[in-house]
C-alpha cells in the first residue's frame, strides 16, 4: 500500500488479502490489514522529517524506506534505508532503475550493484532515527521500567504467544514501541523489535526465526557494523547472547541521506539533534 505525504507516495507493507484465490475467495471481504507495527514505521518517520522542510518545488515519485519491499518498486523509485527481502525471487523485481539513496546494509547494496543500479555506501533501517525524530517521545521513555519483552516476527506469533514478556507485534504502533523502549531486554525474531530496542539502548537477542530468512537479519547487522550474531532457539539462551551495542553507525550520513528533494527541490540539510 501507499500513503500520499504531501505529494510523495510513501510505499509499505500493510495488505489486505484475499482468503483464497479462487473467485468465491475473491468475492468475499478482504481480511484485515495486519497492522505490524515495524511494517507502520516507513510512513510514520518519513512524515515527521518532510515536515520539517520548507516548501518548495518538489518532484512527484514515489519513496521506498523501512522494509523488506524492493520487489514493490516502480521504475524510478526513491529507496531510503529499505532491504531486500531474502525470500524474493529476483525475478520478482520487475523494475529496472531505482534512485537509492541509502539501503538498509551492504548485503542490498551489493545485490544492487549485482543489478546495475548505482548505490552509495549509506546504511541503517530508518527506524534508527526515532529517538532523533520525535525527541519528546525518548524524552518520556523510563529506562528499563519494564522487564523482558518478547517480540516475534508475525510469522512466529502462534509459537511464543504464551511466553511471558510477549508483545504482540500488532499492538498499536506507539505503545508497541514504548514497550520496547522501556524493556530492560527485548528477545526477537521480529527485526523491528531489534531496531527499536537498540536504538534505545536496550540489549537485543536474536530468536531463531521460523519462516524469515536470515538475510534481512544479516543486512541489518552489518550496516550498523556487527556481524550477523547467534540466533536463539529459545528465550533462555537468547538473554546469554545478546548482540553487541552499535558503536560504528552513522546516524548523520542515513538523515543526511533523506531524499528531501521529493519535496523541496534543492538540496537542504536536515541536522541530527
Amino acid at each position: 500500500m501507499t500513503k500520499s505525504i504531501r505529494g510523495v507516495d510513501v510505499v509499505n507493507w500493510n495488505p489486505r488479502r484475499h482468503l483464497g484465490r479462487g473467485p468465491i475467495a475473491r468475492a468475499l471481504p478482504r481480511m484485515k490489514r495486519p497492522n505490524n507495527f515495524g511494517d507502520l514505521l516507513g510512513p510514520v518517520i518519513v512524515a515527521a522529517l518532510a515536515r520539517s522542510l520548507p516548501r518548495g518545488r518538489g518532484r512527484s515519485g514515489r519513496l521506498l524506506s523501512i522494509g523488506s519491499i524492493l520487489h514493490l518498486a516502480h521504475d524510478g523509485d526513491v529507496v531510503w534505508g529499505t532491504g531486500k527481502n531474502g525470500k524474493t525471487a529476483d525475478d520478482a523485481h520487475r523494475w529496472r532503475t531505482v534512485d537509492v539513496r541509502a539501503t538498509r546494509g551492504p548485503l542490498t547494496r551489493d545485490w544492487l550493484r549485482s543489478r546495475g543500479i548505482d548505490s552509495p555506501e549509506v546504511y541503517g533501517d530508518p527506524a534508527l532515527l526515532l529517538p532523533t525524530v520525535f525527541p519528546a517521545f525518548a524524552e518520556s521513555v523510563r529506562p528499563r521500567s519494564r522487564g523482558i519483552t518478547v517480540v516475534p516476527n508475525l510469522h512466529d506469533v502462534p509459537r511464543w504467544r504464551d511466553a511471558e514478556g510477549y508483545l504482540d507485534p500488532t499492538t498499536r504502533l506507539w505503545q508497541c514501541v514504548r514497550t520496547i523502549a522501556e524493556s530492560s531486554h527485548v528477545v526477537a525474531s521480529s527485526l523491528h523489535g531489534v531496531i527499536v530496542a537498540e536504538t534505545f539502548g536496550v540489549p537485543a537477542s536474536l530468536l531463531k526465526p521460523g519462516a524469515e530468512d536470515l538475510f534481512k537479519y544479516e543486512d541489518y547487522y552489518r550496516g550498523t557494523g556487527r556481524a550477523l550474531p547467534p540466533s536463539a532457539s529459545s528465550i533462555a539462551e537468547a538473554l546469554q547472547n545478546p548482540a553487541p551495542p552499535i558503536t560504528a553507525w552513522d546516524r548523520e550520513a542515513l538523515l543526511n541521506a533523506f531524499p528531501r528533494d521529493l519535496w523541496t527541490g534543492p538540496e537542504s540539510r536536515i541536522s541530527a539533534a
